[in-house]
């Protein structure tokens, strides 16, 4: 008995040490426009226990294909828990997506898939980190998102400081706050609490593992500056097709061949130019159409044509495009190709209509992501932040959410 005890709990040893951190997985290139956002617009998930989830995406081979979904319950370094699907489900998950319909009055078929959370098959119970994943009737993973649930045990106020670091003093933004634990008991809380800072709901860049710098009563008090700074980057470049047929400031000209294509204006860098505020919605993108009422199901899909001039900084390096309308994913799908007779890098790609966000970066030859080489880093550039509290007591099997904070750079003060 002794030694069978003994494997069991290795066994779990095991398990827990080289569990995987649940990274996002892409989708094929037959998926599209991958919608997932809770009661706001944000297209990321951030809501309360109990708040409903709402999951839409696009099959463009229009087959009425069948999908699954599953939820993963994470820790804070996005880790699976511990905890068993009974202890964070109420219900069962494993369930096909059943509310889906074909698009109608588009030259580009596509069938539409919506998924809320919860459902009548599925609820959670606790706060936390998770995974949603959604699998072919093969059981072949095709994409997974992050999303986050919360409860309103403490509360955060937060603010945007200038960098005081002279080396980065007109690039950088620095996030500071506070967290006001109130009646909720905290005995240890370097221990206790941990916090994730991120900006425009972009993990990559996401700050963790950050301590208070000190405590006053029951309020924890991080005023850091190099430790939670980020760079500021640039407004996103953008443009809007909900009329097929309209130009606008971004679009140059339209053709129409088996499906409309949007020739965009080709695009300046702007690392040596004066910033210039102009609004952006921090890389995310909305569907809309002149078109239909049915945004979901009648807007149209066209191939949307990018340029950018290529210049000595771009070496032989790797540049891509990407926004939120693609997860800021690196792939062969949005990387751009030099074109010798005009001098311009270029790539085209399928988006459903609406107004898009989007920027170009580069991935160096060692792998090395560069965010901000076209773009240029500017301490006045509007970026929303977001601020995670998570909690895990003496004894407990996962990292429970307890507050949540945010705030904008609109208002950055030295």
């Amino acid at each position: 008995m002794r030694l069978i005890l003994s494997k069991v709990l290795f066994l779990l040893f095991v398990q827990v040490f080289f569990a995987q951190v649940q990274e996002e997985v892409d989708p094929p290139e037959n998926i599209k426009s991958i919608i997932f956002k809770g009661p706001t617009d944000d297209q990321f998930p951030v809501v309360k226990l109990g708040d409903p989830i709402y999951l839409e995406f696009d099959d463009i081979t229009a087959k009425e294909s069948d999908y699954y979904y599953k939820i993963v319950h994470c820790n804070y370094d996005w880790k699976p828990s511990n905890l068993l699907k009974s202890q964070y489900l109420n219900g069962v998950d494993n369930q096909r997506i059943i509310d889906y319909g074909n698009s109608y009055n588009t030259l580009q078929p596509y069938s539409n898939y919506r998924l809320t959370l919860p459902n009548n098959n599925v609820g959670l119970k606790v706060t936390g980190n998770y995974l949603l994943e959604v699998y072919n009737d093969s059981y072949d993973l095709q994409f997974s998102r992050r999303f986050v649930v919360y409860s309103d045990a403490v509360k955060v106020a937060a603010t945007v400081k200038r960098s005081r670091d002279f080396d980065f003093l007109n690039e950088k933004q620095v996030v500071q706050f506070s967290i006001n634990a109130g009646n909720f008991r905290l005995v240890n809380p370097k221990k206790e609490v941990k916090v994730a800072i991120i900006q425009n709901h972009y993990w990559p860049t996401a700050l963790y593992n950050i301590q208070p710098q000190y405590t006053l009563g029951s309020e924890l008090v991080y005023k850091y500056d190099q430790e939670t700074s980020f760079f500021g980057g640039n407004e996103f470049y953008n443009f809007d097709t909900k009329d097929l047929r309209a130009p606008t400031s971004a679009i140059s000209h339209i053709e129409l061949t088996d499906i409309y294509n949007h020739y965009l204006f080709s695009d300046r860098f702007r690392f040596d130019r004066p910033y210039t505020y102009y609004p952006d919605i921090n890389g995310d993108f909305v569907v809309r159409t002149l078109q239909g009422d049915d945004i979901s199901r009648e807007a149209e899909y066209t191939n949307v044509h990018f340029s950018l001039p290529y210049e000595e900084q771009l070496g032989l390096d790797d540049v891509y495009i990407f926004g939120k309308f693609n997860n800021y994913g690196l792939n062969d799908e949005n990387k751009m190709t030099y074109n010798e007779d005009n001098g311009m890098m270029e790539v085209s790609l399928k988006m459903k209509q609406g107004f898009y966000n989007y920027k170009y970066v580069i991935k160096r030859d060692d792998g090395i992501i560069d965010l901000n080489t076209i773009c240029g880093n500017f301490h006045f550039t509007e970026n929303n932040y977001l601020i995670l509290v998570y909690y895990r007591n003496f004894g407990d099997l996962y990292d429970s959410i307890i507050g949540v904070g945010s705030t904008n750079s609109r208002s950055i003060s030295n």
